[in-house]
């Protein structure tokens, strides 16, 4: 082999290795962003072709741009989400999670992006002012939810009975097979709930009040001591809000502005 052909072999050795060790640190820069595998509309859904959509898909992709940062959405199952994103499967949660006191010890959050309490929904005819017309009630919530702590704190001494459910479209369908009086979840949930035209016949009865069970707010779960991505994902958040985009997305998906905590 002549003298130049072995420069030239070695040149493109070198350039296959720079490639071949640049491609993981490519790959790094994908941030997975865990949602709950099961549909929450109007939050995260499934669209016509498959994809996965909704304000947090919408609004995730907004910040995904201003830290510049490629996403990808990475369905998971609610229950065992925040361990995903401790065993490094996922790198974010953004699926409605509420900043609590309980969760912020295994994981950090960002400054939150919206804040909602819970409502209590029930058949139209059913007369209900919540919580005190509550007794005897079946009262249906989804597992792991601020709603289920709440239920659990404030209302256990007051329904019939709490069952728990592990998806919220569980609780929502028992609720219209008549298996449960009320449902307790998510007030702009519950308002695009009561929109379908299955569920023409429940109304919204009533809101809970602040409570230390629902956090301060919603906000991007992330591992702990990653502050510098803490810290873009927050700057992120609140420039999202200032610049109105977080608003037209709400305005979109609730027909009303959500943004802010």
């Amino acid at each position: 082999m002549s003298m130049m052909k072995k420069k030239l072999f070695g040149a493109l050795g070198g350039a296959l290795m720079v490639l071949g060790a640049s491609a993981p640190a490519a790959a790094a820069d994908t941030l997975r962003i865990g949602i709950a595998a099961e549909p929450y509309p109007p939050f995260t859904y499934k669209a016509s072709d498959g994809s996965w959509t909704g304000f947090e898909v919408e609004l995730a992709d907004a910040i995904c741009a201003r830290i510049e940062h490629d996403c990808k959405i990475t369905p998971t199952s609610w229950s065992g989400i925040i361990p995903a994103l401790n065993s490094n499967k996922i790198d974010l949660i953004m699926t409605s999670m509420s900043i609590t006191e309980k969760r912020d010890k295994v994981i950090d959050f960002t400054d939150p992006y919206y804040y909602t309490v819970g409502a209590y929904v029930a058949e139209k005819g059913m007369s209900l002012d919540p919580p005190k017309d509550l007794s005897g009630k079946m009262l249906g919530v989804q597992a792991a939810t601020t709603h289920a702590n709440f239920a659990r704190e404030e209302l256990r001494d007051v329904v019939a009975d709490i069952r728990i459910y592990d998806k919220q479209e569980q609780v929502n369908r028992d609720l219209m097979a008549g298996r449960i009086d009320v449902i307790l979840a998510d007030q702009i949930a519950m308002a695009e709930f009561v929109q379908r035209d299955e569920a023409k016949g429940y109304e919204i009865k009533g809101l809970t009040p602040k409570h230390p069970a629902f956090g301060e707010g919603i906000g991007i779960g992330l591992r702990e001591g990653e502050d510098e991505l803490q810290k873009k994902l927050s700057e992120a958040i609140h420039s999202v809000i200032d610049n109105g985009t977080c608003a037209e997305l709400s305005q979109k998906y609730f027909n009303q502005d959500i943004c802010g905590g």
